[in-house]
């Protein structure tokens, strides 16, 4: 089960709730994308990047998800993490979600993540202690993966 997962070094576990799901009886599409924010706010706080007030700190520029599986009341999910690519005020993230129920990928998606001053309302660079984080968990891409 966690063959999917093993290159990611953020795994959050996450219990499906029966009111995730749609008229359709399956989780609703935007409740994948509240997966996936959980799993980046693990990311974020163990790369050390909340930022908050008039800091620099991330803010999400564009997200996806390619769905594979329904996904269904009762079930759990893990979510995995993890960067792709870093850029002098970016970084590109990779997210997989599996459902324990089914045993196997049911979505996975991505996203990129900006630092951003929050004072001066612009872009900013990378701070050098976060780079130097997130290349401490691991770059890699799909390659990697199992």
């Amino acid at each position: 089960m966690d063959a999917p997962l093993v290159a990611f070094p953020i795994i959050v576990e996450i219990p499906v709730r029966w009111g995730d799901m749609d008229a359709f009886g399956h989780v609703n599409n935007t409740v994948f994308f509240r997966f996936f924010e959980s799993a980046r706010i693990e990311y974020l706080r163990a790369i050390a990047f909340v930022g908050g007030g008039e800091a620099v700190g991330p803010i999400l520029a564009s997200t996806h998800c390619r769905f594979r599986r329904p996904v269904r009341f009762p079930d759990t999910v893990r979510v995995g993490a993890r960067t792709t690519a870093v850029a002098e005020d970016r970084f590109t993230m990779e997210y997989r979600l599996v459902s324990l129920a089914l045993g196997e990928v049911a979505a996975e998606g991505g996203g990129v993540v900006v630092s951003y001053d929050y004072g001066t309302a612009r872009k900013a660079p990378l701070p050098a202690p976060v780079r130097e984080r997130i290349v401490a968990l691991g770059v890699g891409g799909a390659e990697d993966a199992a």
